[in-house]
């Protein structure tokens, strides 16, 4: 090899190196844009949705390992409930087709949400739960009223595939009309799969509408047996105080 020759090496790798160096920090500034962006949707698009407030702390994503955090989600509770909120979620782990992060459909390939701090209150005919579902299922059909009279030079509606989503950890304050104090309950984990994978994909109300689903329908299955312990229990201590035990000797 002549010197020129290795000039010429040197000169290309070192090239190569740079034009890597720039296209990784293109990616991490990337992602640190639409995680920004990401916040600001849930801020926004989140009260709008369930009609009750939404916040979040950080979004963090990563194109160059095709991973994301959702850090401190929040979602209120209506008006006329107690509790200040009815779930928080500390941390939810987001594995995302880097490829499709600006198509009109993402594609999640896990989706998973550790330990969610869950608050039921009310009855089984009524309760905070079924109230955000409501509200999430008229959004959904005022956004499909939207789509269908909006100009075709409109933007159209994000959507989303998940491919695997699990709810792991999930604890319930539960707070039954009709009784007094509070009682925790562990949900069992929750599986969905192949969330939009057929045809377009399903808007963000849409899966909203399917997670907070799974959860209230745990939920009601657990708040339905702890309600049926409780009147078996007042039954019980009724019957026995009402037919006291009778006396040696009577």
């Amino acid at each position: 090899m002549t010197k020129r020759d290795g000039i010429v090496k040197r000169v290309a790798t070192t090239v190569v190196l740079v034009a890597a160096a720039v296209v990784v920090v293109t990616l991490i500034l990337i992602g640190v844009y639409v995680g920004r962006v990401v916040k600001t949707a849930v801020d926004n698009d989140g009260p709008q949705m369930t009609q009750t407030s939404v916040t979040v702390d950080t979004v963090q994503l990563s194109l160059l390992t095709g991973s994301a955090k959702v850090k401190g989600l929040v979602v209120g509770n209506p008006n006329g409930y107690k509790a200040s909120q009815a779930m928080s979620v500390g941390v939810i782990a987001v594995g995302v087709d880097p490829a499709t992060i600006f198509r009109d459909k993402v594609v999640f390939r896990s989706l998973r949400l550790e330990s969610p701090q869950i608050t039921f209150e009310g009855g089984l005919s009524g309760n905070n739960l079924g109230q955000i579902l409501d509200n999430l299922d008229s959004t959904r059909r005022k956004s499909g009223t939207t789509v269908t009279n909006a100009p075709a030079t409109s933007k159209p509606e994000k959507k989303y595939e998940v491919d695997d989503l699990t709810i792991t950890g999930a604890k319930v304050q539960v707070s039954l009309t009709g009784t007094q104090g509070q009682q925790e309950i562990t949900l069992p984990d929750i599986h969905l799969a192949n969330l939009g994978t057929i045809g377009d994909g399903i808007t963000a109300s849409d899966l909203a509408q399917r997670v907070l689903s799974a959860i209230s329908s745990a939920t009601m299955e657990d708040v339905a047996t702890t309600a049926a312990s409780l009147d078996k229990n007042a039954a019980t201590l009724k019957q026995a105080g009402g037919s006291p035990a009778k006396q040696p000797g009577n």
